[in-house]
């Protein structure tokens, strides 16, 4: 979030509006190019001028955005853009200030950094392309790479479990997590459009299929005619079902969870309601995994606190309150000694 809506000038934008002039360098096929119609939709929706956006990348597939876009933009080194893009907001709050990167860029190279952005809770918006490789540099296996995974770097299957990226997250503190597929797109604009209402920092996982090197790795709950009894989507305040027929729901008790049977569209008192503020239930839905559980689509958690750069401005004012300027006391101040 940057400058409140209400004291920006809102433009009617199209999602044109903000192509630029270069060429989409991507395979054929690659899920990046939904990512970004919809992120070019999302900020045509949001509606404030181009020039408030600041995109920040690293290295990867995804870090190709910020050239594709009419906005401000900044292709960084290798697990690097979440420094610059907090150096940007600090220097610059009223910039709404967009994270490009992947799970190789974030979860590995850049894991501290996105560890301490979200503990900052700096007012910058995250979106991690996860397709569960390495695809710029030809299909080495990533952070987020299933176990077992043969590619070229792991002939005969990895023998590590992967990371979590919204576990990461949540219990680094972030406030606003969520996680789509880039299959989704419609899904995926309203996410950005409410990371970019929120906050503090703003974490959007996104499934993403790399057709060269990863082909089909989340097909079995992503696939149109599966994804409806496959995946749990999120509403505060709602029961948690899922379901083509809306039949089955989640029980949580006791810290775990356990699915149950229903009538359609007729949920028992006991079914879970969803709480966006419960970091329990947020955590314990982070861990869910198809074919066990549906794989859960929405906001995990979004709460309220104050962002890294208001309290650095607040520090600052109070500061020079404390503190009158005087150029001739700081001069001269400790240790002085008269030359002749």
């Amino acid at each position: 979030m940057s400058t409140p809506v209400d004291e920006v000038e809102l433009i009617k934008y199209k999602p044109t509006d903000f192509k630029s002039d270069q060429d989409v360098r991507w395979c054929p096929g690659c899920e990046d190019y939904a990512i970004l119609k919809a992120f070019q939709t999302a900020l045509a929706e949001i509606g404030i001028p181009r020039e408030k956006h600041a995109v920040i990348s690293g290295i990867g597939c995804a870090a190709r955005l910020p050239y594709y876009m009419t906005t401000y933009g900044f292709h960084t080194i290798h697990g690097r853009p979440i420094p610059v893009a907090t150096g940007v907001k600090v220097a610059n709050p009223d910039l709404s200030v967009w994270v490009m990167t992947g799970d190789g860029d974030a979860i590995s190279i850049g894991g501290n950094h996105l560890i301490h952005v979200m503990r900052r809770n700096v007012d910058i918006n995250i979106l991690l392309f996860d397709n569960r490789v390495y695809g710029l540099t030809k299909g080495q296996y990533s952070p987020t790479s299933n176990k077992g995974t043969i590619n070229k770097s792991a002939p005969m299957g990895t023998v590590e479990e992967p990371a979590e990226p919204l576990a990461l997250a949540l219990a680094s503190g972030a406030t606003f997590v969520a996680r789509t597929s880039a299959a989704y797109v419609k899904h995926l604009v309203e996410l950005i459009i409410e990371a970019h209402k929120h906050k503090g920092t703003s974490f959007i996982h996104i499934y993403q299929n790399c057709y060269v090197y990863n082909d089909g790795v989340f097909d079995e709950f992503t696939e149109k005619d599966v994804r409806d009894d496959r995946n749990l989507i999120l509403e505060h305040g709602k029961p948690l079902v899922f379901g083509k027929n809306s039949d089955k729901g989640l029980r949580f008790s006791d810290g775990k969870i356990e699915i149950v049977e229903l009538e359609p569209g007729n949920p028992p008192d006991d079914i879970t309601v969803y709480d966006e503020t419960n970091l329990s239930l947020g955590f314990a839905l982070s861990k869910l995994y198809w074919p066990e559980y549906p794989v859960p689509m929405g906001i995990f958690r979004r709460v309220s606190q104050p962002s890294f750069e208001d309290l650095i401005y607040e520090q600052v004012k109070k500061a020079k309150e404390k503190f009158s300027p005087d150029i001739n006391r700081l001069l001269y101040s400790g240790d002085v000694w008269e030359v002749k």
